[in-house]
Order: C-alpha cells, then structure tokens, then sequence
C-alpha cells in the first residue's frame, strides 16, 4: 500500500480557494475525454454501499495522511454543490492498528454526534499539533477538550457498534482495493485515485462526471 504524505503542510483555507478558482475557471479537460481504465478503474464486483437510493461518493481516507488533510476542504466545498440525489461519505481506511484506531474515532464521533466537530479536530490535532493519538487515553482526552463527556467515549470505545463499523470500513476498503488515501469511490462502481487522475482537483472533476452520470441513469 503506498501512502502520500505532505513535507509541510498547505493552508486548508488556500487549499479551498484554489479549489474553487479552478473549479469556476475553463475545464482544461471536456467530460467525455475522462478514460476508463486509465483517469478512473471500473469496481468489478461493485462493492455494497449501504441501503441508499442515493448516488454515493465514498471517500476513503486517513487522518495520518498529509494529502487527506488538505484534501478534505476542497472536498467538503465540492460535496455542499452535489445536486439532489447524491452525498459525500466518509470511510477510514484500516489497514493497520493506528489506523484502526484512528478509524475507531471517527465512529465514535458519529455515534455520539459530534463528527463535525471532531472530524476537523483530529485532523488538526495530528499536522497542526503533531500528536499521533495511537491510544484510548489520547483520544479520551482529545474528545474530551472539545466537550464530550469520558464516560460516553469510553461506552462507545467498547461499544460493538463501533467495532462493527470499523469492520465494514476494512471490508468496504479492501473489497474496492484501495492502496492509498485519498481515494474517491463513486456508487460502488469506479474507484477514482490521485495517480490515475492526474490532481486533487480532477479527482472531483472525474467525480462529478460520474456521479452526473449514475443520475441521468436512474
């Protein structure tokens, strides 16, 4: 597996604006010249995304990764201007124990409903703070800084809810074989990944012909 990392990391806010600079500016490549096979990779068998009659855009991530973190405002920007019918979700990646427990945290967030305030947080706690938060007791705390009673993380931690859904992520993630974060999976069916692509950029683009695609089809 090959992950990409950011020696320094750029400003979220820059990163957003230079998103929407080329998102308004002239396409340097028309939709129909998006390849197959080469831009983006056809998922076969198409990998379950849940019980939804919405176009889903999955988003395989990890906080540890440096390209995730400046990635993830360009997405959130890209995701608030997804017509009706289709959403952004977030998956963590687990292919090892840090992760799995960085994976552990995000749904612990979502259950105690609280991910749009930690989903930001533990990005900027691990490259703006450096903290690894390899462990209970890290996290606990983490959560805890930003209001989140000790006792409801420690019920969650354990709980098998949590568990089951980091479970799912590994399957989901292994079963579209992903080897690197960030990668967008739109419907289950095509796997769009920063090398083939080209940019963080093009990704969304690809993305969004996609999506515009699995739309008209239903």
């Amino acid at each position: 597996m090959s992950f990409i990392h950011l020696r320094s990391i750029t400003s979220p806010l820059l990163v957003v604006a230079m998103f929407l600079s080329a998102t308004f500016s002239p396409r340097l490549m028309a939709e129909g010249e998006w390849v197959e096979g080469q831009h983006y990779q056809v998922i076969s068998p198409p990998v379950a995304v849940g019980a939804s009659d919405d176009v889903v855009v999955t988003e395989f991530f990890w906080y540890g990764c440096g390209h995730c973190y400046t990635f993830e405002p360009m997405l959130t920007a890209w995701g608030k201007q997804l017509p009706d019918g289709a959403v952004v979700k977030p998956s963590p990646a687990v292919w090892n124990e840090p992760m799995r427990m960085h994976a552990k945290a995000f749904y612990i967030a979502e259950v105690l409903g609280v991910k749009a305030v930690m989903h930001p947080v533990i990005f900027d706690a691990m490259h703006v703070q450096r903290k690894r938060l390899v462990s209970r007791l890290e996290l606990r705390d983490l959560f805890e800084d930003n209001g989140v009673d000790p006792t409801k993380f420690d019920k969650a931690f354990d709980s098998f809810g949590v568990d089951s859904q980091v479970r799912q992520a590994d399957a989901r993630a292994r079963s579209a074989k992903v080897s690197g974060t960030p990668t967008l999976m739109v419907a289950g069916k095509y796997l769009i990944e920063t090398r083939g692509a080209g940019n963080q950029t093009n990704m969304l683009e690809i993305a969004q012909h996609l999506v515009e695609r699995e739309l008209a089809a239903r």
